[in-house]
């Protein structure tokens, strides 16, 4: 009786529709963008810059990663050509 139970909230689970899927996904196309490029870190990574910028602040950091995850949940949302 308790694996019936077990398996049915399973199963209603995993037939509800997740509702921030759209920011799931934006929320890993903002990861990879960060991880690959360096984007909204403060100050460049070994190898060549090709912007002279000073260190950004924690805040112009945030600012910066806000900005980008925004980016990315309008371009997820926009709908394909």
């Amino acid at each position: 009786m308790a694996e019936e139970k077990e398996v049915e909230s399973k199963e209603t689970k995993d037939a509800k529709p997740e509702k921030n899927e759209g920011d799931q996904v934006a929320l890993e196309l903002m990861k990879f963008i960060t991880v690959t490029t360096g984007y909204g870190k403060g100050s460049p990574a070994a190898g060549f810059s090709g912007k002279t910028t000073s260190a950004k602040s924690p805040e112009e950091q945030a600012d910066a990663l806000l900005e980008l995850f925004q980016r990315c949940r309008r371009a997820v949302k926009q709908p394909a050509e």
